[in-house]
C-alpha cells in the first residue's frame, strides 16, 4: 500500500498549473493565497460541472499549508466531492508540487470548500440529480 503522503493520487488533475515569480510573497515562496485561488478554482470546476450551473464557493474548512510552493513548481489540484446536500456540495482539494528537473512530488496543501448551486439572479438552487455517466 503507497504512502498518500509520498504519490500524488492516480486521478487526472482538476487543474495544472507553473508557480510564477509574480505568484510570491516577500520571502521568495509562493504565495498562499495564490494557492488557495488555485484551489477554489479546482472545486469551483467540479461544483459547476456536478451542479450543471453556477455555483458560488460559501465557505472554506481547515486549509492546511504543508510545505512550500517555489517558482517554477508545477502544481495539480485534485478536487473530488465528498457530500451532495440539496443546494450544497462539499468538495475536498489537494495541491501538489513538481519540481521542473524532477519527478519527486509532495502533497503542499489541502482543504475542503463548500459550494452552493446558485442560478442566474444567485439565489440557491437544488443540485440535479447524478446522471448515469457520474457527472
Amino acid at each position: 500500500m503507497r504512502d498518500k503522503q509520498a504519490m500524488m493520487p492516480d486521478d487526472v488533475p482538476s487543474i495544472r498549473t507553473i508557480a510564477m515569480p509574480a505568484d510570491t510573497n516577500p520571502n521568495g515562496d509562493i504565495f498562499g493565497g495564490w494557492l488557495m485561488s488555485q484551489m477554489d478554482l479546482a472545486a469551483g470546476n467540479v461544483a459547476a460541472r456536478r451542479s450543471r450551473g453556477r455555483a458560488a464557493t460559501v465557505a472554506v474548512e481547515a486549509i492546511t499549508f504543508l510545505s512550500p510552493v517555489a517558482v517554477g513548481d508545477e502544481v495539480s489540484l485534485f478536487a473530488k466531492i465528498l457530500t451532495i446536500g440539496r443546494t450544497s456540495m462539499r468538495i475536498e482539494v489537494e495541491a501538489w508540487r513538481r519540481a521542473r528537473s524532477s519527478e519527486d512530488t509532495r502533497k503542499v496543501t489541502e482543504a475542503t470548500f463548500t459550494f452552493v448551486a446558485i442560478d442566474e439572479e444567485g439565489r440557491p438552487r437544488s443540485v440535479p440529480p447524478e446522471l448515469i455517466d457520474g457527472a
